[in-house]
């Protein structure tokens, strides 16, 4: 599978933003399927994923903002994005592989396919 990530742009403070990731050459089924971001001069960073099964994982810094869900007609997962503040400027990655164990899910070393990026800027 390949990843094309899409959807980002500069939004004011409070505002909204949904990503998509599109695979393409396979379907995502059986995958789990992450975002990452990574900020200037920081390390990338796990935001939320979405397993097989459809059960979605955050991290603390976006939980009640953030929504990630899979698209079965358009073959995506998205991320929708609310409430936006300017610590979530970044550049948001996804990332996908078929064999993420729990535990693992917020590792980047655990995802074997990345999409290419798609920057995300926040204004305050």
């Amino acid at each position: 599978v390949q990843l094309q990530a899409s959807g980002g742009g500069l939004v004011q403070a409070g505002g909204s933003l949904r990503l998509s990731c599109a695979a393409s050459g396979s379907t995502f089924s059986g995958y789990t399927v992450a975002w990452f971001r990574q900020a200037p001069g920081k390390q990338r960073e796990f935001v939320a994923a979405i397993r097989w099964n459809s059960a979605t994982y955050y991290t603390d810094s976006v939980k009640g903002r953030f929504a990630i869900a899979r698209d079965a007609a358009k073959k995506t997962v998205d991320l929708q994005m609310n409430t936006l503040k300017p610590e979530d400027t970044a550049v948001y990655y996804c990332a996908a592989s078929q064999s993420v164990i729990l535990s693992s899910i917020g590792a980047v070393g655990a995802y074997k396919v990345w999409g290419q990026g798609t920057l995300v800027t926040v204004s305050s």
